[in-house]
């Protein structure tokens, strides 16, 4: 078992003492804060039992060594002769932010370099690649001398900092291991320093009650996050507690902090904060619950069913779906009509654009392997990403993932077999659909793929034929399983071969009795699905209008005149509310469809009582803010109103809608220049074949 060198000095200090001394010499000796002494006391305890030595605390009185003092004799000529492992320097640079995080005060270069057993010059070499590597996290390293190092940045780019080198240091398995395992008991379990130096940032009791709270919370969570952004999230909030007790807290302007109260996450954030709040008995400040919403915001997504079909979405569908058009020109594969692609890519990129604008650190375990396997996929994506998000700039690491759902979507599908493989896959969702294709893809013996939760693998019911397959060990899970890397390499198809093969001779004969009944309620459900369609359908195109405005109007007169219009005819309820919920929504960004001269205006709201779609020409072109933040000339106002609530299959028609505008460039130059009849025709005809498709 390795020590740390402060570990050693404290050790011989408490031996060398034959009364208990307290904190307050042991760190004037050590020269670092009590903090620090009670952390690492926390480690020397293991360490002395390994010699039948007991660490004895006495509440006021200090720290005593209690044992056999023939036991002492023995550790202290072991301490003289004891090998210290040596650090690389990404371990020494992971070191050195740990210790300043934790310091309420500047470090002497001296205590740095004691610390990790390198000369001072060492150290400052190191502190300069750290500050390379802290600069995108909004961080500086201070040097100056006679004054000592510290770490300058805002809290909240801390916290990010620490966050964003756990997950880098341990990995995802890693983590996993801590969460599923008991958690308490974990830190004798670990040889890597490395590792443990950074999860002692981290109360381990505190992260097990914090996991409690959020099982007893996963009812009030709407989506579902991957595994990885579920432990992240419990590390987030480990941080911030451990923080907040020392006096650190993140701080919000007024208007941030009000603009976070309206988001979707706030509630949820609300709910976590209050239970760590009882359960741990501390004041924690409202501007926690804005910085646990902002990381709610950035978690990666799992599965979100249905985020195709909320209007509030729809300019990121638009924004993907110019992604998806450009990406089949670039490529010369038919992507524009794969909806899972779509559906897929805005799961990923609503969070991932949200991380790239507040400067959250990435990680991508892949992106040596994607570059080398599908380098020419990932110049093109790079390419295309630049046209479709100018103002943003996606890393490499971004990028990679963006790959693995074009890389998915491109893979061929053969006949199946009647096999159903289970896949455990913590990175999100284009991770887990390129390795789902490929083992459909390759192995013809496998039927459905599914993806499941690390969490949740225990409950499912897998039967012994079903295959379960893993891109990380599982703890304790008594089934068979395979370990693949997400990128699948030919060795591991022949060994998933073997194993699919095995499974089938396990095949037993299922009686039909059995599934006429979940058969009949699947037709019932389908039918129920196509009637919500065929209803929406049917009001859209009865309250269908493209009107040719006679005067003069600004866009926002003429939104207004039709709000008023729509409230005559019993659409919406209060033309005025539902007119300002459109110009808020507009506020917020850009609503011209780039690339025409068409506006987008829609909103989903409690005062709309039918679903509706109308088409409004304008005498002079207006000048507005198109989606990608650019101004341009738009002539035809597009009006999408939706109820609010509103059923799934009704806003997925809605959705649709803006899916017809942009189709291709004959439906663009359609709405932006034919007349009311053949907008209208062409309409019904699209809905006729996405009605044909829902029966197919």
């Amino acid at each position: 078992m390795y020590i740390s060198a402060r570990e050693k000095m404290i050790i011989e200090a408490l031996i060398r003492e034959k009364e208990e001394m307290t904190i307050k010499e042991l760190s004037k000796i050590i020269d670092v804060s009590a903090r620090t002494i009670h952390r690492d006391l926390n480690s020397i305890k293991d360490f002395l039992e390994s010699y039948q030595l007991t660490l004895v605390r006495k509440s006021g009185v200090g720290v005593q060594i209690v044992g056999d003092e023939d036991k002492k004799l023995e550790l202290k000529k072991q301490l003289n002769i004891f090998t210290f492992r040596e650090y690389t320097v990404d371990e020494r640079q992971t070191m050195i932010l740990c210790i300043l995080y934790e310091s309420t005060e500047p470090v002497k270069l001296y205590t740095l370099a004691q610390e990790l057993r390198v000369s001072i010059a060492t150290v400052s070499a190191d502190l300069t690649k750290l500050e390379q590597q802290l600069k995108p996290l909004l961080l500086s390293v201070i040097k100056k001398r006679g004054y000592g190092v510290e770490l300058s940045g805002t809290e909240k780019a801390k916290r990010r900092a620490i966050s964003y080198w756990i997950a880098k240091t341990m990995k995802d398995e890693g983590l996993f291991a801590l969460i599923k395992e008991q958690i308490q008991q974990q830190s004798s379990h670990h040889d890597n320093l490395i590792s443990n130096r950074l999860m002692q940032l981290v109360d381990r009791e505190k992260l097990f009650i914090i996991e409690e709270i959020m099982k007893d919370l996963q009812l009030d969570i709407q989506f579902t996050m991957t595994d990885s952004s579920y432990v992240s999230l419990m590390v987030h909030l480990g941080l911030a507690l451990e923080r907040i007790i020392v006096g650190e807290s993140i701080e919000l302007s007024e208007e941030y902090a009000s603009q976070l109260k309206e988001e979707p996450e706030y509630p949820i954030a609300k709910k976590i904060i209050d239970k760590l709040k009882e359960r741990f008995q501390v004041a924690i400040p409202d501007a926690e619950i804005g910085y646990i919403t902002m990381h709610l915001q950035g978690a990666k997504l799992r599965k979100q069913e249905g985020i195709l079909h909320e209007a509030t979405h729809l300019d990121l569908y638009m924004q993907t779906s110019r992604f998806v058009q450009l990406m089949e020109e670039a490529t010369g594969f038919r992507l524009t009509n794969n909806r899972s692609l779509i559906e897929g890519l805005m799961i990923h990129l609503k969070p991932a654009i949200y991380r790239l604008e507040q400067n959250m650190g990435i990680i991508n375990p892949l992106l040596d392997e994607i570059k080398e396997n599908y380098m020419e996929l990932f110049e093109q994506v790079k390419g295309v990403t630049v046209k479709v998000f100018p103002a943003i700039h996606f890393p490499d690491e971004e990028i990679g993932y963006l790959v693995m759902h074009f890389g998915s979507a491109m893979l061929s599908m053969g006949e199946k077999g009647d096999l159903k493989a289970y896949i455990v896959c913590s990175s999100g969702i284009g991770t887990s659909k390129l390795l789902a294709s490929r083992l459909q893809k390759e192995i013809q013996e496998i039927a459905e793929v599914i993806n499941v939760s690390i969490f949740e693998l225990d409950q499912l019911p897998i039967s012994d034929r079903d295959l379960v397959i893993s891109t990380i060990h599982l703890q304790d899970f008594h089934r068979e399983y395979m370990i693949v890397s997400p990128l699948l390499t030919k060795d591991e198809i022949k060994q998933v071969q073997l194993y699919a093969r095995r499974q089938i001779l396990m095949k037993k004969p299922i009686p039909i009795l059995k599934e006429r009944k979940p058969m009949i309620d699947g037709m019932i459900k389908k039918m129920e699905e196509i009637h919500l369609y065929t209803g929406t359908i049917a009001e859209i195109l009865s309250n269908f209008q493209y009107i040719l405005l006679q005067d003069e109007q600004s866009p926002v007169e003429c939104l207004e005149s039709m709000c008023k219009m729509l409230e005559k005819e019993h659409i919406i309820q209060d033309a005025k509310l539902v007119a300002e919920a459109l110009f808020a929504r507009e506020a917020i960004g850009g609503i011209g469809i780039s690339g025409t001269k068409l506006a987008l205006y829609h909103t989903s709201n409690e005062h709309v009582s039918k679903p509706s779609f109308t088409l409004h020409r304008l005498i002079q072109p207006a000048v507005m803010k198109g989606m990608d933040g650019n101004d341009m000339e738009v002539r035809t106002l597009l009006l999408l109103l939706s109820p609010k609530p509103y059923y799934k299959e009704g806003v997925e028609v809605l959705s649709y809608i803006s899916t017809v505008i942009i189709e291709n460039e004959q439906s663009i130059y359609l709405f932006e220049k034919e007349e009311e009849k053949q907008v209208h025709s062409y309409l019904a005809k699209k809905f006729e074949q996405f009605i044909l498709e829902k029966l197919n």
